[in-house]
């Protein structure tokens, strides 16, 4: 089984914004060291708790600070940039960090109505233009436009000897079609879905079209799990993120992950209750065995070929014992 990190450099309740990217650049050494594939970081703006809102720059810094693993964007929010810039930055990371670099795509907002506006004034508009966004990006990437169109004369430089991978991050059919339409590789976001999962990857994989010869459909399930030496243990490590989930689903959590003392403590009404329960029945949480059935069992419902795991604790001690579990498990 190939695992990878997804990482949204999450922000406890004791830390700074400056902690959890450090954090971030300590979990991607480990990662590597442990054996995961790829370590990618997600973009988000002006959502509290969570440290990320430019993947472009960390993903050199982490580099720099790790040797073998590839690293990514989980995703470049398309509908924020040019595809051309989007090549050009990427290109660059490419040629700088040769086979190395990823570029996960997606479409979300990652944040508030007030941070998209800022971010842009026709968010929806180019949304509406991400299918021919994404060729177009594809065309930079691979430096292969048409001789009639009217970008043919010009390039991403600096051109990589190995061009960065991009795949399509999504959870609907939509997403998967567009991937399949396009020879890109699809992640799929089981842990923030609440669709047909098992139909989305089928309509992927029937309408896969290559865009090299011989090239494959790849299929990658990204899911939330916390793993500790024990089920009780891993509950009880679980309990702030499950607790942080609800209070942003509420408009709060803006001091970030509360820790387990006062997840613990937080009066709960019954309909808190029932949706701290549905949060609780997307995550992954058990021992080191239990979760490794799990995660099996997802890469054959999926017929996924790689898992990219999210794990959200309080402390950072309990996120990386999560990851050096899961990895031990699988490996030995």
């Amino acid at each position: 089984m190939i695992l990878s990190i997804l990482d949204q450099s999450p922000i406890a309740s004791n830390q700074s914004a400056k902690d959890a990217l450090n954090e971030s650049v300590k979990l991607a050494q480990i990662g590597e060291k442990l054996g995961y594939k790829r370590y990618w970081i997600a973009e988000h703006h002006d959502l509290p708790g969570l440290a990320c809102s430019a993947p472009e720059v960390m993903i050199p810094y982490i580099c720099a600070n790790t040797n073998t693993i590839r690293v990514g964007s989980g995703a470049v929010l398309l509908p924020y940039y040019r595809p051309y810039k989007v090549a050009e930055t990427y290109n660059m990371l490419a040629t700088l960090f040769l086979n190395r670099i990823d570029i996960g795509i997606g479409r979300a907002p990652g944040g508030s109505a007030e941070a998209t506006n800022a971010l842009t004034d026709n968010f929806l508009e180019q949304v509406w233009k991400m299918p021919d966004h994404v060729k177009e990006l594809l065309h930079f990437l691979y430096h292969d436009f048409p001789v009639d169109h009217d970008y043919r004369k010009i390039a991403a430089s600096p051109l990589p000897e190995t061009p960065p991978v991009p795949w399509l991050l999504g959870t609907s059919k939509k997403s998967a079609k567009l991937a399949a339409e396009n020879g890109l590789p699809y992640t799929y976001g089981l842990f923030m879905s609440d669709n047909d999962g098992e139909e989305i990857i089928q309509t992927y994989l029937n309408s896969f079209t290559p865009r090299f010869p011989g090239q494959q459909a790849q299929v990658m399930i990204t899911v939330s799990a916390v793993c500790a030496e024990t089920t009780e243990k891993a509950e009880e490590i679980a309990t702030s993120s499950l607790l942080w989930s609800l209070q942003r689903v509420k408009g709060e959590g803006e001091n970030g992950i509360p820790s387990i003392k006062e997840a613990k403590k937080y009066p709960l009404n019954k309909e808190e209750e029932i949706n701290l329960q549905k949060i609780k029945q997307k995550m992954l949480i058990g021992h080191p065995e239990e979760v490794h059935q799990n995660l099996l069992r997802i890469q054959q419902k999926y017929q996924a070929n790689e898992i990219m795991i999210n794990t959200i604790t309080y402390l950072p001690e309990d996120r990386i014992t999560s990851y050096s579990l899961l990895a031990e498990q699988i490996n030995h």
